[in-house]
């Protein structure tokens, strides 16, 4: 079998990072790793991950990375993070391992707003810009910090007294025209030859935090295929990358920002199948790709979604049958998922259910594996469930009260409800 090759996704702890490994931890040709500063959700998502890496202001942050790279024979990196998508860039000579991304020159540019607005200044999708607050002739205006993303920071000004104090408490201010339509971030893909192989836009519909929650797919026009083009030939970037747009009072795209990061919403075109990190990776290696695409509508909605971490180890899960592992009728898919889990991490599973008629016939008719189990109880109505539970480093899980208060009382292991399974997954 091939030894993969490592990519570090760094930093490990952010929505876009997530996004990665997800688009990512499948693949048969590279091993995915993570790395932040602090410990965080990544500790729970990656199989391999370190949170003690020096931020990349901090003096030690240089050699304490090297040292992580050569240690864990990383060969690759993805960053996800502007500045650290710049800094690796910048000192790609002396990090063992390669970028997964694009140059310093492009990464530059991307990073301030001010100097991409230059290098495009000739395009009529370049927003007007003003040096300072008393040469706005058009107002509202929006203001906005050189160095930021998401519209993060950014605020409306409607008259000068309002942008002066705005100028004032923004870091390295940004003055463009106010672009009161649609919102747009369009996903793209050059590959190493300079190709410009993919565009992808999708709306921003709701924004909190920088984050798109809800975002659609729509159809590329010529002007987007303009823009794209015009920022391919500028800025030259390799690998992912996007840009943001919105319309103007008369209908026209204006460039908002640009970066050769990946962004989190690259989830929207890789469930149609257009994988942009995997395509990244791959590039990087030296490969041609190509695009595949499903010509199909979609929608994406995102949610807070709690993670949790129960210090608990255990050997063996009870589990019971009806109204537990089958519920309304149909298989508990995430009861199941965390079956499976246990089983891929060597734990022992056992089946007690008082399940009335044939439970194998029943097993069999939901395409539940009477193999997944080490030992399978169908107990008589008299027999208590805490009568079989003869492992100590075990916990149990079922939908009923009275089942769980016995087990607890009399077998002294953690007990579950169904609901309770999310917070061990």
């Amino acid at each position: 079998m091939q030894q993969k090759t490592r990519v570090l996704i760094f930093p490990g702890e952010a929505e876009n990072a997530f996004e990665l490994y997800h688009a990512l931890r499948f693949s048969t040709r590279f091993e995915i790793w993570g790395a932040s500063s602090s410990p965080g959700y990544g500790n729970l998502l990656f199989e391999n991950y370190c949170d003690s890496i020096p931020k990349i202001r901090e003096a030690g942050f240089l050699a304490a990375f090297k040292q992580f790279i050569q240690a864990n024979g990383i060969q690759f990196i993805i960053p996800t993070h502007d500045d650290v998508a710049l800094y690796l860039a910048e000192h790609q000579q002396d990090i063992a391992a390669t970028l997964i991304g694009s140059s310093a020159e492009c990464a530059r540019l991307c990073r301030e707003k001010n100097r991409l607005y230059a290098a495009l200044a000739d395009h009529d999708f370049c927003p007007t810009t003003y040096l300072r607050p008393e040469d706005v002739q058009h107002w509202p205006v929006f203001i906005k910090p050189n160095q930021g993303q998401g519209g993060v920071g950014g605020a409306r000004a409607d008259d000068l007294a309002a942008l002066q104090r705005l100028w004032h408490n923004t870091t390295d201010p940004v003055i463009c025209e106010y672009l009161p339509g649609e919102e747009l971030t369009i996903d793209c893909f050059t590959d190493r030859h300079g190709t410009l192989l993919f565009i992808g836009p999708r709306t921003r519909d709701i924004v909190k935090m920088g984050i798109a929650f809800v975002s659609r797919t729509v159809a590329v026009d010529t002007d987007m295929q303009r823009i794209a083009a015009a920022l391919n030939a500028t800025i030259r970037p390799r690998g992912l990358w996007f840009f943001q747009v919105k319309r103007s009072q008369e209908g026209h795209l204006k460039l908002l920002e640009a970066s050769c990061r990946a962004a989190s919403g690259m989830s929207v075109y890789r469930q149609l199948g257009v994988n942009l990190p995997l395509l990244a990776a791959y590039d990087a290696i030296g490969m041609d790709v190509s695009i595949l695409k499903n010509d199909l509508p979609l929608t994406m909605r995102r949610r807070l979604h709690s993670s949790y971490t129960i210090p608990h180890t255990f050997d063996a899960v009870y589990v019971d049958y009806d109204d537990t592992l089958i519920v309304d009728g149909k298989v508990n898919a995430q009861l199941m998922q965390f079956l499976y889990t246990c089983k891929n991490q060597g734990k022992h599973l056992f089946l007690l259910t008082r399940h009335p008629g044939d439970l194998l016939l029943d097993m069999q008719k939901f395409c539940i594996p009477e193999q997944i189990f080490t030992e399978i109880h169908h107990l008589r109505t008299a027999e208590k469930k805490s009568e079989f539970i003869q492992k100590k480093s075990a916990i149990f899980i079922d939908n009923l009260f009275t089942e769980r208060a016995d087990v607890l009382n009399t077998a002294g292991i953690p007990v579950f409800d169904v609901d309770a399974v999310e917070g061990l997954l």
